[in-house]
Order: structure tokens, then sequence, then C-alpha cells
């Protein structure tokens, strides 16, 4: 599967989100985060979610959009993701993981860190029936895109676990470092 780098170009889309909206990528006057998951009810995705979302504000704050991409189906989403106050996207087909290279392998979840993170999440959650995620992918690999109002990529992280992704930290990090430019 093919990458992206840092200093390509997203090519222009306008993603539809779970409650119907549009939202666009590159957004004009703002960067994106532009997070891909794994499953609706995955534990590691939910408690990695959930800090974002209690640091919002901030991100917001920090001049950047956030939009979280899940490869599940816009009703699975809705019933576990639909309270995060950012941007979320359905895309079952897998469309976007494969233009920008996110893929899934077993060994995603091989390593006894992605349990603890599991584990981790699924108290939070509560929900024996989200973790199982029947029927979803369960190797699927995060990553993370920061996108500038022009297009350019400026940052990238291609997850090799479960749970490889940017803390809340890492992403008000690279915002002011990309925004002071």
């Amino acid at each position: 599967m093919t990458t992206i780098a840092v200093g390509d170009i997203v090519a222009p889309h306008e993603l539809r989100t779970i409650d119907a909206t549009t939202i666009p990528v590159p957004d004009p006057n703002r960067m994106v985060h532009l997070q891909f998951r794994r499953y609706a009810g995955c534990p590691i995705c939910h408690l990695h979610l959930r800090s974002i979302a209690q640091r919002y504000e901030e991100v917001v704050a920090a001049g950047v959009t956030e939009i979280a991409v899940f490869h599940s189906t816009v009703d699975a989403l809705r019933h576990y993701q639909g309270e995060l106050p950012f941007a979320v996207v359905a895309d079952p087909h897998r469309v976007l993981y494969a233009e920008f290279g996110v893929e899934s392998t077993p060994s995603a979840i091989a390593h006894p860190r992605t349990w603890v993170s599991a584990a981790r999440g699924a108290v939070h959650q509560r929900s024996v029936r989200a973790m199982i995620g029947r029927g979803e992918d369960h190797f699927g690999r995060p990553a993370d895109f920061l996108i500038a109002p022009d297009g350019r990529l400026l940052a990238r992280k291609y997850g090799t676990l479960a749970d490889d992704h940017w803390p809340v930290e890492e992403v008000l990090s690279l915002a002011a470092r990309f925004g002071a430019e």
C-alpha cells in the first residue's frame, strides 16, 4: 500500500460525518488533524478519543479541526462514538484508508502493550459487546495526519500497534510548531 509523505498535497475532500454534515479536508482556515481509528467499539480508540474530547477546547484554540475516521458503518459509529464533540466519519469500504495508506495487520495487536491499552479502555467503556465488534476488523493500525489549510501534509504518523497514535500533547505541540509558520 502506498503511503503519503510530509510535504505532499492532500487532495480536497468533502467528508460526510455521522451526523450528516460535511466537513472540508483540507479546511481553508484551520489545520486538520485527520486520524484513522479502528472499529466503532474499539476500547483502545474509545479511551484515546475520550482523551481528545476532554481537551477539545484546547485543540480548537490551537487552530485544529479534529476528524476521526473509522472503517465502521454510520449506525455503529452513532451508537459508540456519537457523543464526541468533533467530526466522526464512517469509511466502511476503506476508500480513505487506501488513499492515505492506512493498513491492517495481525501484528497491530500482537504486543502485550496493546492488550493493556485494550483492558484500560474496556474498563472505561463498560461494554463487552462494543469490544467484541462482531464483523469488524480488529487488526487495524491507527494513523494520524496534520494537514495545512493549503493541503500540504505537515506531519504524519503510521502506527505500528493498535495503540500507537498521537496523544493530545503531540497534536497541540505540532499545532504550535506549524501554526507559527
